[in-house]
């Protein structure tokens, strides 16, 4: 934007905009002398610290420090970036802005509108007639006010009811597709939502961006959510927030859910300092997002493996965003949903107020995973403490390694050693490298694969598709999918696989979002295999057991180190000799 036009759009905004207006919509002010006074929506406090001057038009917090103008305010207030505010400010007061990149957001009205409209569409099928996604709600113990609060909707089981509805309209398909709201196949176009729940995801201005589709009944994906467009990035949005930011605000902190149901269920209970992730692995983005509102954030995922996985990612993400997170433990494999709904509103705080801190919760899993009576479990429980330990501050570390020595009989110095040891690259693992959860005990997960995918995932995922005979012949090695979305891509591919019939590589595609889709173009475009399906195969296979016998050396190489030469002579022979088996098979293999 040129200065000038900046200027003159920002001079506008405030002769316009009376900064007593704009704030006196969201705090309640009181006139104090030549001042307006009122509690600060920006941290939680009883006593009025919060100042707007009308002759000076700026804000002031003598309690948490927050000053500015007007637009300033609009940014903080809404969670949007200057043009956000600037646009938002311009909007409501008829203010027209003629720079480009201003016009660029402008043009996105028509899709909001369209995201609008269909929202409307969904929410009138599911409040003016009989129909199984109301049941379904109501079942699940949600209340009239809430579904409307929510702006809950229905779409039906026809193949194109959405879809007739905006050619009567007269609306490009081809926005549509764009948005998400259809597919096309063979030259037809039909409904992206069918026979689902419908909850549009709101953003913080109050515009319509996407959807997330619950399933009625059998069928894959269980919830199925808008692809990314010209106005939805999910990694930038938060679920929930539209409603619940506030409430943040004054509770100083969040909790962090998984699904949509989840933040509907708390909010009805009372608990409205909430939001969910949309679906997604916790993002960066959205991780600076929650801390514009609080530093203080409690993860309530799910207590089943999948849950425990993300919390793990989502940990990692916010403590680098520098928040204070922990973990809210359910008992009984139960989501937040249930749990609420069984025991009410003073449990569940009760829960959030005994939630286990980063490290905490990281060792917790550890002990619930390693046998620590044996020698293997301790020298691997000691390698990955010490890599968590290494992610704290100092003074955190050594409170923490007096405590676990005390509990596990490792000395302080051990403990010492193999943190130092990691943060000067003297174990075989990278110093950087991101801690290994095993996966035949914690899911699909290691984070330091998380990412676009291998090539030996590709190669799999590929066969798969190609020849649907390789389904059963990779199976045993699933394990080996770890990066997010080909995991995904794998689990489609099983949830469509029928002996004697090929992947429908279509339905595979509709079922993924925009990032995993990404994934299978790729590997759908780049992967050749030249005819050579039987060698690839086999050469991925002992990529794998190759890769199993590496481990299994190193893992035995770290043991020897930590025996006593006296005491465990006889476990030092085992254990060389079964290295020295490994080294052989490998040499045998070449």
């Amino acid at each position: 934007m040129g200065v000038g036009i900046r200027d003159n759009i920002i001079d506008e905004i405030k002769n316009r905009c009376s900064i007593v207006d704009v704030i006196g919509r969201h705090v309640t002010l009181k006139k104090t002398g030549n001042s307006y006074k009122g509690i600060c929506p920006f941290h939680k406090e009883k006593t009025p610290s919060f100042v707007v001057s009308d002759t000076k038009q700026i804000f002031t917090c003598f309690g948490c420090g927050a000053t500015g103008d007007v637009i300033e305010f609009v940014q903080r207030y809404n969670n949007l970036d200057f043009p956000g505010a600037v646009e938002k400010l311009c909007e409501e007061y008829g203010i027209e802005i003629k720079n480009a990149n201003f016009r660029k957001e402008q043009d996105k009205t028509a899709l909001y509108e369209i995201n609008r409209e269909a929202a409307a569409f969904f929410y009138r099928a599911f409040t003016k007639m009989t129909n199984p996604g109301y049941e379904y709600m109501k079942t699940r113990g949600m209340e009239s006010a809430t579904l409307r609060k929510f702006g809950i909707g229905y779409a039906d089981g026809e193949w194109d009811s959405l879809y007739r509805h905006f050619i009567e309209k007269e609306i490009n398909p081809q926005t549509l597709l764009e948005l998400g709201l259809i597919s096309q196949s063979k030259g037809k176009y039909y409904d992206k939502y069918r026979n689902r729940v419908v909850f549009p995801i709101i953003n913080t201005r109050g515009k319509v961006i996407g959807f997330g589709g619950r399933i009625l009944g059998d069928g894959e994906p269980k919830y199925l959510n808008s692809p990314e467009s010209p106005i939805f990035l999910k990694k930038n949005n938060l679920y929930g927030l539209n409603l619940t930011r506030q409430d943040i605000n004054k509770e100083n902190y969040v909790i962090l859910v998984e699904g949509y149901m989840d933040v509907i269920s708390l909010y009805q209970q009372g608990i409205r300092n909430v939001v969910a992730s949309l679906g997604t692995a916790l993002t960066e983005n959205q991780a600076a997002m929650l801390k514009r509102y609080t530093e203080n954030v409690i993860l309530a995922y799910d207590a089943d493996t999948a849950g425990q996985t993300a919390a793990l990612r989502g940990l990692d993400i916010l403590h680098k965003a520098g928040c204070k997170v922990k973990v809210l433990h359910i008992s009984d494999g139960k989501d937040p949903d249930d749990f609420i709904k069984k025991n009410g509103k003073e449990e569940f705080l009760k829960l959030a107020q005994n939630a286990m801190p980063f490290a905490d919760y990281k060792i917790y899993l550890l002990r619930q995973m390693l046998n620590l009576d044996t020698t293997e479990g301790s020298v691997e429980f000691l390698q990955e403490t010490a890599r968590i330990l290494g992610e704290l501050s100092p003074v955190e570390a050594d409170i923490y390694i007096k405590k676990i020595a005390r509990e596990t009989n490792i000395s302080e110095g051990a403990i010492r050693l193999e943190i130092n040891g990691n943060n000067n690259s003297k174990i075989t693992r990278t110093s950087n490298a991101a801690p290994v959860w095993d996966t035949g005990r914690m899911g699909q997960y290691n984070e330091s694969a998380i990412g676009f995918g291998t090539m030996l995932e590709k190669n799999l995922i590929k066969l798969m598709l190609l020849k649907s005979s390789y389904v059963n012949r990779i199976k045993p090695y699933e394990k080996v999918f770890q990066s997010s979305s080909a995991y995904k891509i794998y689990e489609l591919i099983l949830s469509e696989y029928k002996e004697d019939e090929e992947i429908d590589i279509k339905k595979v595609e509709d079922s993924l979002e925009a990032e995993d889709n990404r994934l299978l173009r790729d590997i759908l475009e780049n992967i050749q295999l030249a005819d050579k399906e039987e060698q690839v195969f086999q050469d991925c296979i002992q990529s794998i057991e190759e890769a199993g016998l590496a481990k299994r050396e190193q893992e035995i190489i770290q043991i020897i180190s930590m025996l006593d030469d006296e005491k465990d002579r006889d476990k030092i022979e085992a254990l060389t000799i079964e290295m020295m088996k490994l080294r052989k098979g490998k040499t045998n293999d070449r």
